[in-house]
């Protein structure tokens, strides 16, 4: 009986970079809010207001329009970490999330 293993030998083809280096940590993510029927425009501006820099209580409120006629809206992107927080921070709000997606 011969007890020998075959030797395969395996190419190995890189794909080309369709992006920089990176683990993708560093690219956009996008934090997205999408319409529901508990939460009011109030509250979700107040969310966003308390949640997202720069966001205002005014401008909460545009983006809760946004997400009422769309079903959704994009409220954040940027840096993975940072997007982890946020949609975190909205959902235990009470904001009904989308996944984070990367793009």
């Amino acid at each position: 009986m011969d007890c020998t293993v075959p030797l395969v030998i395996a190419e190995v083809v890189e794909k080309p970079r369709t992006s920089g280096p990176g683990d993708g940590v560093s690219d956009n993510w996008k934090v997205i809010v999408k319409n529901d029927n508990h939460n009011t425009f109030e509250g979700v501006a107040g969310a966003l207001a308390r949640v997202i820099p720069g966001m205002t209580y005014e401008g909460g409120l545009g983006m809760a329009d946004k997400i009422h006629n769309s079903g959704q809206a994009i409220v954040w992107s940027g840096p993975l970490e940072q997007a982890e927080l946020y949609w975190e921070q909205l959902s235990d709000a009470g904001l009904t999330m989308a996944p984070l997606e990367q793009g």
